[in-house]
């Protein structure tokens, strides 16, 4: 073994010598080429993405007829589970309407709404009556009740608005007669936190980014223009030389305080007025969250103040008027984004029903 390992060495050192190659330092995975990502769904079709689809505004005729479908189904319905009814089951007296005249009848405390021969009452059984001077909300009583399709809608306050402010405005007077002072003080306190956030005083900014313009005015100036006109009419004629500041600094969101003396005249104001006039403020102001804009409307239209409000030059304010003035960014932004159906113009009626109602009530022959 000892003689063969020279002649291996040199069979080795004579063999080719085998090269190993080194791993690289990276590595393809793919040679495919790279493309970018398109948004449309087909890569195939040129051109750009669509646009943004736009509301479209719907046809006042076809919301009424749709909702005209949606109440016969409704009504049909309503057949349907009736006639399915045992007839051995009782029914209860409430589900049906026991009267079948309304009348209004003067009697000598004022005027009193009548089913066939029986009065309308108050939840606490009193009679409600209302002034001899107020034939309107009499008949407006006595239609909500003439509309009435069983007494069970009676126990809600949606079928009846009108008796129900009535009967809060009676209520309000009893408790004056009787020396008690919690309704009162309970709606004055409710008044004054109004006032620290009233809908009329609370502007946009002054500097909006990408700020729209309509009929050539920014928001904050269309909200100054409404305001400053009913401003200076409580000031001339219903709160007299009281200063009335903007809820909002232009670079701030904390609200500013009315001045004390601001706070004490409409206090002291909203505390002297009669029943139904403050009734009538209290669903005017629960409506439209401005006690400014429903102090002028009140204004405008209660017999207490026929003798001291100036005469009209021109259009009156009215329910449109204090509608607006206290709905004037959502008009705004439905104008700009459109309109969600069934939502923005049912709260627009109901704040124009409401106020309206408050209008009926505080209003009379004098007015």
């Amino acid at each position: 073994m000892e003689s063969i390992r020279p002649a291996l060495a040199k069979i080795r050192l004579a063999a080719p010598q085998r090269v190993y190659a080194r791993p690289p330092l990276c590595q393809c995975l793919h040679t495919s080429a790279a493309r970018g990502a398109t948004p449309l769904p087909h890569p195939s079709v040129p051109g750009p993405p669509p646009e943004t689809p736009q509301a479209q505004p719907s046809d006042a005729a076809q919301r009424v007829a749709r909702k005209r479908r949606q109440a016969d189904m409704m009504k049909q319905a309503r057949e349907m589970r009736e006639s399915y009814t045992p007839s051995n089951k009782p029914k209860s007296m409430l589900a049906k309407r026991f009267w079948k005249d309304v009348s209004v009848k003067e009697t000598h405390g004022g005027l009193q709404v009548f089913l066939d021969h029986r009065p309308v009452r108050m939840p606490n059984k009193q009679i409600l009556t209302v002034p001899a001077s107020k034939p309107q909300l009499a008949a407006a009583i006595a239609l909500e009740w003439d509309l009435l399709m069983s007494a069970q809608q009676a126990l809600k306050n949606d079928y009846i608005p009108m008796t129900s402010l009535a009967a809060r405005a009676i209520d309000i007077e009893a408790a004056d007669k009787a020396g008690q002072t919690d309704i009162r003080n309970d709606i004055l306190a409710y008044f004054m936190r109004v006032l620290s956030t009233d809908t009329l005083l609370c502007w946009a900014p002054e500097k909006v980014i990408n700020d729209t313009l309509q009929d050539g005015k920014t928001l904050r100036q269309i909200q100054e223009e409404v305001a400053m006109g009913i401003i200076a009419y409580l000031q001339t004629h219903v709160f007299p030389g009281v200063e009335i500041k903007p809820t909002l600094d232009p670079n701030s969101i904390i609200p500013v305080e009315q001045p004390k003396m601001t706070q004490e005249v409409i206090r002291g104001w909203c505390a002297g007025l009669p029943a139904y006039e403050l009734a009538g403020l209290e669903r005017a102001v629960l409506a439209s969250k401005s006690l400014l804009v429903s102090a002028r409307l009140v204004h405008e239209w209660s017999e207490a103040f026929a003798q001291s409000r100036p005469a009209a030059e021109g259009s009156r304010f009215g329910i449109n008027e204090a509608a607006e003035a206290s709905s004037l960014e959502v008009k705004w932004q439905t104008v700009q984004w459109g309109e969600v159906e069934d939502t923005h113009d049912v709260q627009r009626e109901d704040l124009r029903r409401q106020l309206g109602s408050a209008v009926v009530l505080v209003s009379g022959n004098a007015s």
